[in-house]
């Protein structure tokens, strides 16, 4: 939840003056810093004041509440060490904005004009750099080049008027490798100045990033390059990450950035989608094409939308098989194949309760329930229905519904299929009918549908 200095408004102004910011505001107050103390999914913040817009659900994160002062839309950041719940049973000690990582969702509309204020809490220098706006080169945000760095202890102030819509974000160009190896980072949603425009009916947004958090251990490792061992969508990680919830039939829009060291083919199960956006602008709708997987390279943007018109649970995920797994050793060897039997019982004696894995696979991991280090996730976790999901990471669930509110995004349980629509057992035949078979031609339900039985295996075909 938003701590009480949170949802304010124009007459909620701190007594703090501007310690470094430009002259044109030296002596006007600082609006507060909401803060944000869960890592749950939050409410879209449905605009009060200003033009009137679509808001978007940041998954796991909120948006970050504005004043108006004169002719801008204000807002107030702060850089800040936080402590963010990777899942549950682990915890990283981070540094991100106004409480969490990834920071809070900046929502404004084309055409507004924003002043950002951005106060330096952590041990060293930092900037923030507006990734994808066009703005006065003076307003960039690159610590040494464009502006001075912000000092610890110190505030800035950034005005810019906001040319285009579209999906932007925002990270620090000072000391990037640490700092951004730490959390730093959040979304830029500027809407269009038509609400109607291009309209859907859910708007999601979420930041892939990747942490290296040894076993027992709180603090990422700011110098690994390639081998992360926590793949995250806004620093959570599965079964941490809260799932999209639709209503059949409802336009859905999920806008996906990457800040991690590398790219992302970002797969939606059960749906076709339109690549509709990157952080270059809108596609045309004549020029979106279809796609089920968009690879989302390192600093980019993507925007897809479909109809979500499939019941069910279905995966969203990365479809690199590594970054669909947790806290994993990286060295550790194949042993597919090899019977441990023997050597298992000798190592029993000297640590008894021993139990020798990975001769059949890993997937046995998802189901036992082995002692942890203390602060780390197994390396495939998650349970759904029917037992163990084997996946851990960038990994989610689209859960569509039928009659879901359009302002419900509470968890609606798991799915019960209809009849004749699960897959089940083979046991000899199959005799059913089925639910429902459709001739793709005629999109009319097939009658020609006659029962199957086993063939014998046992001899020539």
């Amino acid at each position: 939840m938003i701590s009480r200095r949170g949802f304010f408004n124009a007459s909620a102004i701190s007594a703090v003056t501007v310690a470094a910011v430009s002259g044109r505001v030296q002596a006007a107050g600082i609006p507060e810093a909401p803060v944000m103390k869960e890592a749950k999914t939050q409410p879209p913040l449905t605009p009060k004041t200003g033009p009137d817009y679509n808001p978007v659900v940041t998954l796991n994160g909120w948006s970050l509440p504005w004043r108006m002062n004169g002719g801008f839309k204000e807002f107030h950041l702060v850089a800040e060490p936080v402590v963010r719940e990777i899942a549950p049973g682990m915890k990283a000690y981070l540094w991100g904005y106004n409480g969490q990582s990834t920071g809070p969702t900046i929502e404004a509309v084309e055409g507004d004009m924003a002043r950002i204020y951005v106060t330096n809490k952590l041990p060293e220098e930092t900037a923030v750099h507006w990734h994808g706006q066009r703005l006065p080169n003076g307003m960039d945000g690159v610590a040494g080049l464009t502006q001075p760095a912000i000092k610890p202890g110190k505030t800035f102030v950034y005005e810019f008027q906001l040319r285009r819509a579209g999906t932007f974000m925002y990270h620090p160009h000072s000391d990037e490798m640490v700092q951004m190896a730490m959390g730093m980072m959040g979304l830029f949603i500027v809407h269009p100045r038509d609400p109607q425009e291009r309209r859907v009916d859910r708007d999601y947004a979420f930041l892939l990033n990747a942490f290296d958090i040894e076993a027992g251990s709180y603090v990422p490792k700011v110098n690994t390059m390639l081998d992360f061992n926590l793949w995250t969508w806004n620093s959570r990680a599965f079964p941490g990450i809260d799932p999209f919830i639709a209503s059949k039939g409802d336009k859905v829009r999920m806008r996906v950035g990457n800040l991690t060291m590398t790219n992302h083919p970002v797969h939606v199960h059960g749906h076709e989608f339109k690549v509709t956006g990157t952080d270059g602008g809108r596609v045309p709708e004549a020029a979106s094409w279809p796609e089920v997987s968009i690879d989302v390279a390192v600093g980019q943007m993507r925007d897809i939308e479909f109809v979500a018109d499939e019941p069910g649970d279905w995966a969203v995920h990365c479809h690199k098989s590594l970054h669909t797994m947790n806290a994993m050793g990286h060295k550790v060897k194949t042993y597919i194949g090899v019977d441990k039997r023997k050597v298992a019982a000798q190592i029993r004696k000297a640590a008894p309760g021993y139990m020798p894995m990975g001769s059949r696979g890993m997937g046995e991991m998802g189901e036992m329930e082995m002692p942890m280090p203390d602060n780390t996730l197994p390396m495939m976790t998650g349970f759904a229905q029917f037992g163990a999901v084997g996946m851990g990471g960038m990994f989610s669930v689209l859960k569509v519904r039928e009659g879901i509110a359009a302002d419900d995004y509470r968890d609606p349980g798991w799915y019960k299929h209809p009849e004749g629509t699960l897959a089940f057992e083979y046991k000899g035949e199959v005799q059913r009918e089925p639910a429902r078979k459709v001739d793709a031609a005629s999109d009319k339900p097939a009658t020609n549908v006659r029962a199957v039985k086993p063939r014998n295996h046992s001899g020539s075909h």
